[in-house]
């Protein structure tokens, strides 16, 4: 069981992807789209920025959130969310570890492959 402040902030996330996959389609640049979802959840873009990081998403929060995406009332604290959005930490391991991988020769690869691979690999805990 995930804390709820976590369930809460990957579901605002897998709305703001929503929102950025709707707005990159209707052909919006990309520049100030977190501004223009802040802005429709009527909140700061400063605000916005502080949740996608760490802040807590309060009940007051959530239901603004809920309503102004058009979602269901408690729609932010359901667990059963299918959702691969990734978090802010996770982009930031991609982006390292496609830097390492890039600068690396053919050993170095193999090797951060195997790094990667070992923990789950049969026999290895």
């Amino acid at each position: 069981m995930l804390h709820p402040t976590v369930t809460r902030r990957r579901n605002a996330l897998l709305l703001h992807r929503r929102f950025l996959e709707e707005a990159i389609a209707a052909g919006l640049p990309a520049k100030g789209l977190d501004q223009a979802f802040a802005k429709k959840l009527e909140i700061s873009p400063s605000m916005w920025s502080q949740i996608k990081s760490a802040r807590p998403i309060g009940d007051t929060l959530a239901r603004q959130i809920e309503r102004h995406c058009g979602v269901d009332a408690g729609w932010l604290d359901r667990e059963d969310l299918v959702t691969d959005a990734p978090d802010p930490a996770e982009e930031r391991f991609i982006a390292a570890a496609r830097q390492a991988w890039r600068s690396a020769n053919a050993k170095g690869k193999r090797e951060l492959s195997r790094r990667i691979r070992e923990p789950f690999l049969p026999g290895s805990a």
